[in-house]
């Protein structure tokens, strides 16, 4: 065989070896980032359930209270400022129920086992998106990475394994060889998963930087203290409502005697 093709030969397979082995560890830190991310993400949605449950709802009906304040004002001024301003303030009243009432509210805390975790880090490894090999096989990984985020928020290990089962069972699971096949493959896979690092990584900022998330934070801290920050929060708007049905109440004798 011609030498230079032996080289050839030999300086592909070195290059494949190294890609696959700087593969292999990008796709670990893959799993783990994607680990801390879907449990960051269900973490502020269970706090942010915990928070409209406990607050959010206290915090709807003051706004109702001061949307009944601003209304029986503008019946007694009949001025457009103040038929403006409680518009605006029962839209908000509005708003602040459907916030502290919709779905958000009902979500449950989340505390994974660790068995969990470890088993949603195994199928990520086999089905995360970035180590798709073609278009149909990536349309098929990226269904069921959604599907798998969301098992893995309500606790069902039986649903991540069906999602498992399903992707081990397809065709598109099945992977072609060749070195030179491969190299492209890998080094396309190496770009991805690159790519989705970043992603993550800009997602998580986001959500750490998000109201919710500093909100949670404040609370771990006071928790770490001895106190219960929603409890405080809850019993200062109760407050808050007691001096606006106040003012309310007040303001409906006042208009009787007139």
């Amino acid at each position: 065989m011609d030498p230079a093709l032996v080289h050839h030969l030999s300086h592909d397979a070195q290059e494949l070896a190294r890609k696959r082995e700087e593969l292999t560890l990008l796709q670990a830190e893959l799993v783990v980032q994607e680990l801390y991310l879907a449990t960051l993400q269900a973490e502020l949605a269970a706090f942010e359930g915990r928070y409209l449950r406990a607050v959010g709802v206290l915090f709807a009906e003051l706004d109702d209270w001061k949307a009944r304040l601003a209304e029986l004002r503008a019946q007694a001024e009949s001025s457009e400022e103040s038929q403006a301003a409680a518009a605006e303030a029962r839209a908000q009243a509005k708003e602040s129920y459907a916030a502290a009432h919709g779905r958000a509210a009902e979500v449950a805390e989340f505390a994974p086992s660790p068995e969990l975790k470890t088993f949603f880090r195994e199928v990520v490894r086999q089905i995360h998106p970035d180590y798709a090999s073609d278009d149909a096989d990536s349309r098929l990984r990226n269904r069921l990475m959604a599907d798998a985020n969301l098992a893995y928020r309500r606790h069902d290990e039986a649903a991540l394994r069906r999602i498992l089962d399903e992707y081990r069972s397809s065709p598109e699971s099945v992977k072609g060889d060749g070195t030179e096949a491969d190299l492209k493959r890998i080094l396309l896979q190496i770009d991805k998963i690159t790519e989705r690092l970043v992603q993550i990584e800009a997602e998580v900022a986001e959500l750490n930087s998000s109201e919710i998330a500093l909100l949670m934070a404040k609370a771990e801290e006071a928790r770490a203290k001895g106190r219960d920050l929603l409890a405080e929060m809850a019993k200062d708007v109760q407050h808050r409502i007691v001096i606006a049905r106040t003012e309310v109440e007040g303001l409906c004798s006042e208009v009787k005697t007139r």
